[in-house]
This record gives C-alpha cells, sequence and structure tokens, in this order.
C-alpha cells in the first residue's frame, strides 16, 4: 500500500484554574490561549494543503478539548471530524484532584502508588499505546483509501496516550518521568509508514512554539 502520515496532535491549553489533573472529566474547554493554539495549527495545516500536502482525514478524542482543538482544523480543511474513543485521555485515579505532596500522603491513595512501571494509579502504558497504535493503523488505512500515496491524517489526542505510543513505536521502555515528556500543548507527534504499513520514522515539531511561553505544565493534562 502506498505511504502515508499520522499526526498524533496534542490539544491545546485548558481553562483549568484550580490546576487539577481533569483526565476524562467532560466539559474541560480550550483557554482563549488554547483556542489561538488550535486556529494556529489550522493555519499550519493550511498552509500545508497549500503546498501539496494531502491532508484527507481528521479524527479526536471524544474529550472536549480534543473536539475544541480539532474544529478549526475541520472548518479550515473542510474535513468532517471523526470521533475515536481509543484516542482518549488515560484512566487514572486522581483524576478530578489537584495533585500535590499533601494529597499523595493520604492513606487512600498508598495502594496506587505500589508500582509506577505500570502504572498503578492508571490504565497501563502498554494498553494505552495499543489502543492508539490500533487507531492509527486504521487512520493511516482510511487516509491511503481517501488520498492515496502519501495521504496524511490527524488524530487529536492527549498528552499521555501520545508520549506512551511514541515510547512504544521508538521500541523505548515505557515507563518514565512525566515532566520529561515531549510532547507540549498542539505539539505533533507524526508516524511515517511506508508502502507496507512499517513505520518509517517519527517526527517531531511543535507549530505554536511561540505560543507555550506561560501556559499551562499541569503535569498529564
Amino acid at each position: 500500500m502506498p505511504q502515508a502520515t499520522v499526526h498524533l496532535l496534542r490539544h491545546g491549553e485548558v481553562h483549568n484554574p484550580d490546576g487539577i489533573l481533569y483526565g476524562r472529566l467532560p466539559e474541560f474547554h480550550l483557554s482563549a490561549l488554547g483556542q489561538q493554539m488550535a486556529k494556529t495549527l489550522a493555519v499550519h495545516f493550511s498552509d500545508r494543503a497549500a503546498q501539496g500536502a494531502k491532508i484527507v482525514h481528521l479524527v479526536a478524542s471524544p474529550l472536549t478539548r480534543a473536539q475544541e482543538t480539532a474544529l478549526p482544523i475541520s472548518e479550515a480543511l473542510s474535513l468532517e471530524i471523526n470521533t475515536e474513543d481509543r484516542i482518549i485521555e488515560a484512566r487514572n485515579h486522581f483524576e478530578g484532584l489537584k495533585v500535590n505532596k499533601a494529597e499523595l500522603r493520604k492513606a487512600r491513595h498508598w495502594p496506587y502508588l505500589r508500582n509506577p512501571f505500570v502504572p498503578s494509579w492508571g490504565e497501563p502504558y502498554k494498553e494505552q499505546a495499543a489502543r492508539v497504535i490500533a487507531a492509527v493503523q486504521d487512520a493511516r488505512l482510511r487516509a491511503i483509501e481517501l488520498g492515496g500515496d502519501g495521504a496524511e491524517a490527524i488524530l487529536v489526542s492527549h498528552q499521555l496516550p501520545i508520549w506512551s505510543t511514541r515510547l512504544s513505536a521508538e521500541g523505548k521502555p515505557l515507563w518514565h518521568d512525566p515532566r520529561k515528556r515531549e510532547c507540549t500543548l498542539t505539539s505533533l507527534t507524526s508516524l511515517v509508514f511506508d508502502d507496507d504499513g512499517t513505520l518509517l520514522r517519527v517526527e517531531y515539531t511543535e507549530p505554536a512554539a511561540a505560543l507555550l511561553p506561560g501556559a499551562s505544565s499541569t503535569p498529564g493534562a
């Protein structure tokens, strides 16, 4: 089959004044800065399309922040937003809490902290990577069906599932320090495949880098 690229796009900044780990909670909308980031990505992809890039398939996690990030891209490229449950945020025991040292010292959390390599407080890294990779492969095939050789798809997802997928794709251990993830807001982790579906390389870019200073840095958000 023809070559294709699948871009894993992390959503934009979220309005989260309390600094909680919002996880899969509903109705966490993009902040004003997050909306600006989403529009910047729409311009980025529009410019690439004008230069001949065949961006033909757009997919987003069902969570509000991912859908709102996808919307300007949808409008700019006249693409339907396809909702995909497999690229949703990871499950997390601490969802809805402000995770700090005081919170972690509470005895009710201790059983969930027993094994950071899995991790024991949430969805296993292997499961996250597996479901996202399955969605990526389906998006790759759909892009080829729609656009042929060199077609591209965009999947709007979340930091941890994207990072777990990248580590898996690169054959690296999935356990990591959350503070060291290379996956900023509205960054692109692009998986480039050859004509038989074999991963050729992973590329990382930050089209909205100019908007990152001062943006939220809540781990896992």
